[in-house]
C-alpha cells in the first residue's frame, strides 16, 4: 500500500474515531484529609454527569434546580458513594455522609458531597479504589487530592488505574509529576477537538502554496523546521493560558472556551482549503493554542494545590502536551514526506480531510453555542 494511502486511512481513522459530541472531558474532583483514623472527604461530581446516572430533572424542562439535586439526595448518595471505596491496612473504613452543595467549577455546575470515614486504627497507608461513571464512559477522570502525615498527595484515577495506595513513607511530588506527564499526553489523545486542531496542521507542512495550488516542498529540512515551529509556538501558548488559569489569573466561561476551540478548528481546516495566512503560521498557533489552553485549566485550577505542588503538576502536564504532539508530528511526517509529490495526497488527504474538519468543527461550534444535545436529535 503506498505511503499517502497509509496516511490517509490514518487520518479518517482519527477523525471518525472523534465522538460527535466533543466536549472537556468529564471529570470530579475527590479531596481528602487524614487525621489519625479519621479521614475527611469531599466529592464535587458534575450535574451533567449526575444526570446520566439518576435523572435530576424529573420535569424534563431542560434546566436543573436546587430543589431537584435536593430531591435526589439519596438517589446521589446511592450512585456515588458505593463506588468509593477507602482501605486502612487491608480494612475496609466505613463512610458517613454529610451535607450535599452545590459548588461551580469552571466547566459548570457540580453537587459537593461531605463525607466522613471511620478506619480502625490511626492510618499509616490508605487505599483509595474509585469506579464511577467508568461503565458508561471510559473517558471520566477521577482528580484526587489526598493530605496524609503533612504531605499533598494527587492523582488521576481512571478505568486502567481505578486505586491509589498511599503510605506515610511515600514521596509525594515523584508518582505527581510521572501522573500530570501522562496526563499532558493523553489530553492531546483524548482531546478529539485537540488533536483535529493538530492534524489540520501537520496536513500541508510537506507542501507549497503556489499560485496553481499546493505544490510538493522540496526542501525536507524548512518544513521540519517550520512543522517544529508551528507545535513548539502552539504548546508554549497553551502552556501560557493554562498555567495563567490554573494560577487563577484568567477566568473565562467554560462555554465560549470550547465553542472557540471549534472555531480555531474550522479556520485551520479552511485554510488548508483557501489561502487565508500563507506565512508565518507559528504565529496563528500561537493565537489558538491561548485559546486551547484555556479549555484545560479548570482541572488544576479545581484541586486547590499549594503554589509549589501545582508548579510542579504544571510543569509535568505541559511537558506531556509538548511530547504528545512531537509522537504525533513524528507518526505522520515521514509518511506525508513520501506522499506529498501524489497527486492523491492532496486531492484524497489534504482536501478531504479538511473539508470533513471544517463540517465537524462547525457542528461542534453550534452544539456548544446553543447548548445542542445530541440525543435530542435522535
Amino acid at each position: 500500500m503506498k505511503p499517502f494511502t497509509w496516511l490517509g486511512l490514518a487520518l479518517l481513522l482519527c477523525i471518525s474515531a472523534a465522538p460527535l459530541w466533543a466536549h472537556k472531558p468529564s471529570d470530579s474532583y475527590l479531596q481528602l484529609t487524614v487525621e489519625k483514623s479519621q479521614v475527611e472527604g469531599r466529592w464535587d461530581v458534575a450535574l451533567r454527569d449526575l444526570h446520566e446516572l439518576v435523572g435530576l430533572d424529573p420535569d424534563g424542562n431542560g434546566e436543573v434546580t436546587w430543589q431537584e439535586v435536593r430531591d435526589s439526595r439519596s438517589a446521589i448518595i446511592a450512585a456515588t458513594l458505593p463506588r468509593l471505596t477507602l482501605r486502612s491496612a487491608g480494612a475496609v473504613c466505613d463512610v458517613a455522609t454529610g451535607a450535599l452543595r452545590i459548588a461551580e467549577h469552571s466547566d459548570g455546575l457540580y453537587a459537593a458531597l461531605a463525607f466522613d470515614g471511620q478506619c480502625a486504627a490511626p492510618v499509616e497507608q490508605l487505599s483509595v479504589h474509585y469506579d464511577l461513571l467508568f461503565d458508561i464512559d471510559p473517558s471520566h477522570r477521577g482528580l484526587l487530592r489526598l493530605e496524609l502525615g503533612g504531605r499533598t498527595y494527587s492523582t488521576i484515577l481512571q478505568p486502567a488505574a481505578r486505586q491509589f495506595d498511599v503510605s506515610l513513607e511515600q514521596p509525594a511530588l515523584g508518582p505527581l509529576f510521572w501522573t500530570y506527564l501522562r496526563q499532558g499526553a493523553w489530553h492531546i489523545w483524548a482531546g478529539f477537538d485537540h488533536l483535529l486542531f493538530l492534524l489540520c496542521l501537520l496536513l500541508p507542512a510537506v507542501l507549497q502554496r503556489r499560485q496553481e495550488g499546493w505544490v510538493a516542498a522540496t526542501d525536507a529540512r524548512r518544513a521540519t523546521m517550520e512543522l517544529v515551529a508551528i507545535i513548539t509556538a502552539f504548546t508554549v501558548a497553551h502552556a501560557l493560558s493554562l498555567s495563567a488559569a490554573a494560577l487563577d489569573w484568567l477566568q473565562l466561561p467554560t462555554r465560549w472556551v470550547e465553542t472557540a476551540v471549534a472555531a480555531t478548528i474550522i479556520f485551520a481546516a479552511l485554510n488548508n482549503l483557501l489561502p487565508l495566512v500563507q506565512r508565518r503560521l507559528w504565529m496563528v498557533a500561537f493565537f489558538f493554542g491561548l485559546i486551547h489552553g484555556a479549555g484545560y485549566a479548570g482541572v488544576l485550577a479545581g484541586l486547590g494545590f499549594d503554589a509549589p505542588t501545582l508548579a510542579l503538576a504544571l510543569l509535568a502536564f505541559n511537558l506531556g502536551v509538548e511530547g504528545g504532539q512531537i509522537l504525533i508530528a513524528a507518526a505522520c511526517l515521514p509518511f506525508a514526506w513520501m506522499a506529498r509529490h501524489q497527486p492523491l495526497y492532496r486531492h484524497l488527504v489534504v482536501v478531504p480531510g479538511s473539508a470533513l474538519a471544517i463540517l465537524l468543527g462547525s457542528w461542534w461550534l453550534a452544539q456548544r453555542l446553543f447548548h445542542i444535545r445530541l440525543e435530542t436529535l435522535l
